[in-house]
């Protein structure tokens, strides 16, 4: 055939196009029988998984958070509107509908501008399935050639996918998989980020600002480059009404339209409940786990679960709302009460020793940097953010100026729980996540002062002891302990007075609980506190009994939780279930409350009259005067040694809350007790809190509940004058000043 052609010039041009096209057609050949790669087979094609975001739903579902690598929310076709589909056919694949995969018409315009008229500006001629297809299989070399085998395999998966797809399918699988920038894939994830709305809702505006994004995901970003953005928004209506999707009077109307973006960057340290979704997350990290080890393979990132949790969304962001109303007004009061003489301004031990525990001078030491360099690199003044609680700012600092700076901010842990089952209803683990990470419910375990003396009543009343049995109030010196001798703040003629035990807890009297300790020996309350589900370790001393123990918040409510649930203590729980993306069951997980119960009913009864009479007349009387509540509550307030530790505890009959408010800092603690006591420093998270929940009709059926009627025996037991006094003759050779002293009975032998 070849010489037939007589024009040299001619039959080089032949040739060389049988050359090109056999080497194209041999490139084509090898590709596809995998020899530059294997390409996936229908049955791959047919069943393959992208990676979805697994979504975390509260117990009124309310998503909450999400966990990814990518964030991806893939949706189905008739969730998305047809506006936004035409967009992206008419700017994208305007042939969409009329080819099978590949657009040889587009791709011949695009191969003729781009290799002989050297116009690279020509495009890519890719059509949506070929784009799919490399989404699916991203790209994995650079280079010209390697670009080239890029495109043939794109092209063979584009055509495989439109023989096992139907069109609508091709386009959910795109739109559920292409990047929008920001670490965000799919068109739900990117409208409820750039525009807060799901995608169903959007615009016809919006819907051409999204898929214009895709030419360029930076580049015409409407966060970074807003007037890109909309350049290419006209574009794309344009190209709509080119392709009779719009008419061109409705097209210029659009175009004349500001951008209007309601931006919600997802920061796992932002939104509502960040301390509870970390507990989840890693709970969930450990359930995989074992899904893995039962030859199960979930991935909380990329599985797309759904994990349906315990938590009351709209509880939650009341007691957020309180406890940031409470945590400003206490901060301040904190920090004015010690003023020039504050521990992180005039303790240079203490700023010593919080400066060397940091991660950046022991980092720089690692490394080998003297003494002195490390400090001139710490003292370094640079601009930053620093968290208050009056507005964040920016400051020229240096790292020890941050250190020392939320060296002195008071934190929090406060949870919230069904007692009857142990589901969590709020979880504020501390005051800020982007700031304080560590957890105050299921990681610190603090002393918990005088929160502990419950226990130690109850476990007395179960060896038989009678609540109306008096103890006196004088301070003793026990010589076998070395002297130690508990104090009661307050009262100066204490030493005259005896209480019963109701008075006493709710009094708070220190000097009694050691003695209804003793009375009742150590062993015993250990054992009670076991009972009640206490696991952490106890020390076995007299000062057990003001509470030097350190128990986590969780592990504390699930004890109390006991008093509101006949005796039968609780786990406290926060996932309810996990189902897969089509919300199928994957599991279900039930309350753990104990199967025996750690008290008696009667003493049960008894121990929450007592402390209904901590909250009508004792240390916690003023959530009725202060705040006025008159919900049926029960409590028990907490003050560690120096001021360290507040507590409340708060029992409600269908709601248990525990608070605690100190510094991360243990040698830090409030200037006085007045202002560090657990009334004042924690007690008005949960007043502020309940204030909130009964102004909620919603809530009226957890407000509203009523503590049963106790018996007439609990009464009977109760019915003693709260405090006698000594006598004439007692008091008059009793000297006040002077301590009694004594052994300590320890109690090592069970009675």
């Amino acid at each position: 055939m070849l010489k037939n052609i007589k024009n040299p010039f001619l039959r080089i041009g032949t040739i060389a196009l049988v050359v090109i096209g056999g080497s194209i057609l041999l490139m084509v050949l090898s590709v596809y029988l995998g020899v530059w790669g294997k390409l996936p087979s229908k049955q791959e094609l047919s069943d393959f998984k992208y990676q979805r975001a697994s979504e975390v739903y509260s117990a009124d579902s309310v998503l909450i958070g999400k966990y990814f690598l990518f964030d991806r929310q893939p949706i189905q076709y008739e969730e998305v509107p047809k506006n936004l589909i035409e967009a992206l056919v008419a700017i994208e694949d305007e042939r969409f509908y009329d080819h099978s995969g590949i657009d040889y018409k587009s791709l011949f315009r695009v191969a003729f501008k781009t290799i002989l008229m050297q116009d690279q500006s020509a495009g890519g001629g890719s059509t949506i399935s070929q784009q799919l297809a490399k989404n699916l299989y991203p790209r994995e070399k650079s280079g010209k050639f390697n670009l080239a085998i890029s495109k043939f395999k794109e092209m063979i998966i584009a055509s495989r996918l439109e023989a096992m797809y139907s069109k609508e399918d091709i386009l959910m699988l795109y739109l559920n998989t292409v990047s929008f920038g920001d670490n965000t894939f799919g068109i739900e994830s990117a409208s409820l980020k750039f525009f807060n709305k799901s995608a169903k809702k959007l615009e016809l505006q919006e819907s051409a600002i999204l898929v214009g994004m895709l030419k360029a995901t930076y580049g015409y970003n409407p966060r970074v480059l807003p007037k890109n953005s909309v350049n290419r928004r006209n574009l794309v209506l344009q190209s709509m009404s080119s392709n009779d999707f719009i008419s061109q009077k409705e097209a210029d109307s659009l175009k004349l339209l500001p951008l209007q973006l309601d931006y919600r960057d997802y920061d796992y340290s932002e939104g509502i409940a960040p301390y509870f979704r970390e507990e989840v997350r890693k709970q969930m990290l450990n359930w995989t786990k074992e899904q893995r080890e039962k030859g199960l393979d979930y991935n909380i990132y990329t599985s797309g679960l759904k994990i349906y949790t315990t938590l009351d969304s709209k509880m939650q962001m009341l007691a957020e709302e309180a406890m940031g109303q409470h945590m400003k007004v206490l901060q301040n009061s904190f920090e004015k009460s010690y003023g020039k003489r504050a521990p992180w301004i005039r303790d240079k031990k203490l700023i010593d020793k919080v400066i060397q525990n940091s991660g950046p001078y022991k980092k720089w030491k690692k490394a080998g940097l003297s003494e002195k360099e490390i400090m001139d690199s710490m003292n370094l003044k640079k601009e930053m953010r620093l968290k208050d609680w009056n507005q964040d700012e920016m400051r020229s600092a240096s790292t020890i100026d941050s250190l020392l700076h939320y060296l002195k901010f008071l934190n929090t842990g406060s949870l919230s729980l069904d007692p009857k089952t142990g589901a969590v209803k709020t979880w504020l683990g501390g005051i800020n996540f982007k700031h304080f990470k560590y957890d105050h419910i299921s990681q610190s375990k603090r002393q918990v002062g005088s929160a502990f003396k419950p226990i130690v009543y109850t476990a007395a009343l179960e060896k038989g002891i009678s609540p109306c049995t008096y103890f006196s109030a004088q301070e003793v010196a026990y010589e076998n302990m070395e002297g130690w001798s508990p104090s009661n703040s307050g009262n100066k003629d204490e030493a005259y007075l005896n209480y019963s035990m109701e008075e006493a807890l709710s009094k708070s009297v220190n000097t009694v609980a050691v003695k209804v300790l003793e009375k009742t020996g150590i062993p015993n309350v250990i054992e009670q506190a076991q009972k009640m589900g206490i696991e952490t370790s106890l020390p076995a001393l007299p000062s057990l009994a003001l509470g030097t123990a350190e128990i986590k918040i969780n592990e504390l409510a699930g004890a109390y939780a006991s008093y509101l649930n006949h005796g039968k203590s609780v786990t406290p729980f926060l996932i309810h279930q996990i189902t897969n993306e089509k919300d199928s069951i994957i599991e279900t997980f039930k309350p753990v409350v104990a199967e025996n119960r750690a008290f008696s009913e009667e003493t049960g009864h008894i121990m929450l009259e007592m402390m209904k009479a901590t909250v009508n007349s004792g240390t916690a009387a003023r959530i009725r005067s202060t705040y006025g509540i008159k919900n049926d509550i029960a409590g028990k307030t907490g003050t560690t040694q120096n001021n360290k530790d507040a507590w409340f505890v708060a029992l409600t009959p269908k709601l248990l809350n525990i608070t605690w408010v100190g510094l991360d800092n243990h040698e830090i603690g409030f200037s006085s007790t007045s202002l560090g006591q657990g009334a004042n420093a924690a007690l008005p998270i949960f007043a502020l809190w309940l204030q909130k929940l009964n102004a909620d009709k919603s809530f009226d059926p957890i407000t509203k509940a009523k503590f049963p009627n106790p018996s007439s025996a609990v009464m009977s037991n109760l019915d003693c004058d709260p405090v006698k006094r000594d006598g004439f003759f007692k008091r008059l050779f009793k000297n006040p000043k002077k301590k009694k002293t004594k052994d300590f009975k320890t109690g090592n032998t069970k009675t």
